[in-house]
């Protein structure tokens, strides 16, 4: 652990009043949360149960709770409640329920199930097919996130575009509730709608949190800050660390003068810098510092560090993607050579995943071990999504996006024309897809084999939950799994051993979780596990655990909380980095933001390239350098000139050997004399 600076000590003691912690890249501000969370509890006698931290993913949460602990272990203090906002919001939810309309057991729809209803609403409204589901769901989460409600239409004013999806905003809510689900806006957002109509409610929540402290505060949105700014209300005690200049995600509704508006909300604000950067050398500060000057601050700061001036920044020209990706390559390869350390020095930071597919296939022909972040989720695997699905459906039967993925899973001769009938019998005796399977009137609609068929189903539905569902929850699985023969069925779907024992192995590694989960939290219930496994966001994925001796290919949003050795960022020009979508002051500030974020993973060296061409949509463009090298400060960084940008491949194999040889000649010389 890092010896605490000044400013760091200064802001761990201040726990009264507002607190704004301005952390810089690699200043140590998750030490800074962790060591003030056991200064409130051993210095100042803080119940730990009176402390909330919140940050934005569990990977984040983990790992402040781990240093916590490891600083109060074995001392008889409690946990403090150290969690995300969607988790926070799910406890809150879970204990207000009926204030809102939900019953407990309510499921949480993941994105996938989001889309599929939305895409059934859209049909309905027959919006044109140039209005994609993506289009429609980031709609709706801005209007949520911003407190558009149902009810406050005529209060704005609204494009042709929007005035589109409003019918499908309204139904979408509506079907929602009739599901007892809600999304993953609704777990913060809901909360905030309850604690402003209900007085009582929120003084209740008031008085639980005592000390609020949030983390990445730069990354929330308007229902995030709203939340904050109700819970804290109270006591005022509140700390939030944040850095405006690595806001990075106004695609999610991120707002950084979030960061600015608390000065309004709380004028006995207290603002403490953290400067000092234990990750980078001093060369790397200097250019971060330098590029990011150019956008507009309320707070001023500068990066500054004790770990040396270190090496010029080098910008790498290419002729075109080819040359670009083989020139990272062969300089990856010739560090190795010279001086050896674990692959997993290196990352590989790129704009766009589009351009991920050329450096793996670079990496596989040298035989590069490499990690690719942003692949396909574990929770994205079918076995997983069928499992989780029959576990939503267990704690919540009027789960109809859960009980149409699983009742023909595995066959039960179930069709398509059978499930769209009980779908059209739902809606018209307005009820859920279970409830319908258990009505007086289902032998009407299905006096057929079809209809013993799904009755058959419902039975043993009805059956199993009501023997099983107050076991623990790795057996209640567990038997579920053998009650359907699934291992047999995996063996039937898989195309060849290989993938059969990647299932089975997804499935044990899905059991093996529910029972750490369970573990770790004894009074949790079936409902209770689902919704843990739910959480799970992007950024926890199970590849992003990390590879030992692997380079990092990633993109900068995904390595942002990241450091590395050696980083290379491909693609420093305009239309990458920038995005070509950047059009205004606001969005060029972002990407300015994205680039500096890129810089401060250095720790040792940093490579910026680029292209003279590329390859896009099957015609060749002709590229220019980001505007963003410009803002970099020219004395400290090293261009490779001379024509280089139209070095052969073989040449820069050779250029590569040749100087591989003579650093191998000057090293020997002294031993041969």
């Amino acid at each position: 652990m890092i010896k605490l600076n000044k400013q760091q000590l200064a802001a761990i003691r201040h726990s009264e009043t507002p607190l704004l912690v301005l952390a810089g890249a690699g200043s140590g501000k998750t030490s800074v949360i962790a060591n003030k969370i056991v200064h409130l509890i051993t210095k100042k006698d803080v119940e730990a149960r009176q402390i909330t931290a919140i940050t934005f993913t569990n990977r984040a949460a983990n790992e402040m709770r781990e240093r916590v602990m490891g600083l109060i272990a074995n001392k008889g203090f409690n946990r403090p409640t150290i969690s995300t906002f969607h988790s926070l919001g799910l406890k809150i939810l879970r204990a207000e329920s009926d204030s809102l309309g939900y019953r407990s057991n309510f499921s949480i729809y993941d994105t996938n199930d989001c889309q599929d209803l939305l895409a059934d609403l859209m049909r309905k409204y027959k919006l044109p097919d140039s209005i994609s589901v993506g289009q429609v769901q980031v709609q709706i989460s801005d209007w949520k996130s911003s407190f558009i409600h149902i009810a406050q239409k005529s209060q704005h004013q609204f494009s042709q575009l929007q005035n589109k999806i409003w019918p499908v905003y309204t139904e979408y809510q509506e079907t929602l509730l009739a599901y007892n689900a809600v999304d993953f806006d609704d777990l913060v957002v809901a909360p905030v709608k309850l604690f402003l109509s209900n007085g009582d409610c929120l003084k209740r929540w008031q008085n639980k949190i005592s000390y609020l402290m949030v983390d990445e505060y730069q990354d929330t949105n308007q229902a995030q800050y709203e939340l904050v700014k109700l819970l804290s209300a109270e006591h005022g005690r509140l700390t939030v660390v944040g850095d405006d200049d690595q806001s990075i995600y106004g695609w999610r509704g991120a707002k950084p003068e979030n960061i600015s508006q608390l000065q309004k909300d709380y004028p006995s604000l207290k603002v403490i810098k953290l400067e000092q950067n234990y990750r980078s050398t001093g060369i790397i500060l200097k250019s971060a510092n330098s590029l990011i000057k150019n956008n507009p601050h309320k707070y001023e700061k500068a990066l500054w560090s004790d770990n040396g001036f270190g090496s010029p920044i080098k910008i790498l020209p290419s002729s075109d993607e080819f040359e670009e990706v083989e020139k990272i390559v062969n300089d990856i390869l010739y560090a190795q050579l010279l001086q050896p350390q674990p692959y997993d020095s290196f990352a590989v930071l790129i704009r766009s995943n589009y351009q991920a597919k050329l450096f793996e296939k670079a990496f596989i022909e040298k035989k590069i071990p490499y990690q690719l972040s942003g692949g396909q989720s574990f929770f994205d695997y079918t076995e997983i999504k069928d499992c989780l699905c029959y576990l939503r459906l267990l704690v919540n039967t009027d789960d109809n996006n859960a009980l149409l993925r699983v009742i023909n899973t595995p066959r039960r001769g179930i069709g398509a024309q059978s499930i769209k009938k009980l779908i059209d019998m739902a809606q018209i005796e307005n009820l859920s897809l279970y409830e319908a399977t258990r009505c007086a009137r289902f032998n009407e609609f299905f006096p057929d084999t079809a209809g013993n068929r799904i009755r058959k189903f419902s039975d043993w539905l009805f059956e199993f939950e009501k023997k099983f569902i107050s076991c623990e929850p790795a057996k209640i699985i567990q038997k579920l799994l053998d009650d359907i023969s699934f291992d047999d069925w995996l063996d039937t779907i898989a195309p060849d051993e290989k993938q059969r024992e990647r299932k089975k192995n997804n499935i044990l590694e899905l059991l093996s979780w529910i029972k750490k989960i369970s573990e770790k939290n004894p009074s949790y219930e079936l409902i209770d596990v689902v919704s843990s496994l739910m959480l799970f966001d992007v950024l926890d994925r199970r590849e992003n655990e990390g590879k030992a001796g692997s380079v990092s290919l990633t993109t900068l949003h995904a390595a942002k909380g990241l450091e590395f050795p050696h980083v290379y960022i491909a693609g420093f020009e305009e239309g990458i980095l920038p995005h070509h979508a950047s059009t205004d002051d606001a969005s060029i500030e972002e990407e300015r933001r994205i680039a500096y974020v890129g810089i401060t993973r250095a720790m040792k060296t940093l490579t910026l390239t680029y292209c003279n061409t590329r390859k896009r949509y099957g015609q060749v463009e002709i590229c220019e350098p980001s505007r963003f090298l410009d803002e970099l400060p020219q004395s400290e960084i090293e261009w490779e000139r001379n024509g280089s940008e139209q070095k052969s491949s073989q040449k820069t194999g050779l250029d590569t050997l040749e100087k591989l040889r003579s650093r191998l000649v000057h090293t020997a010389a002294p031993d041969l004399e």
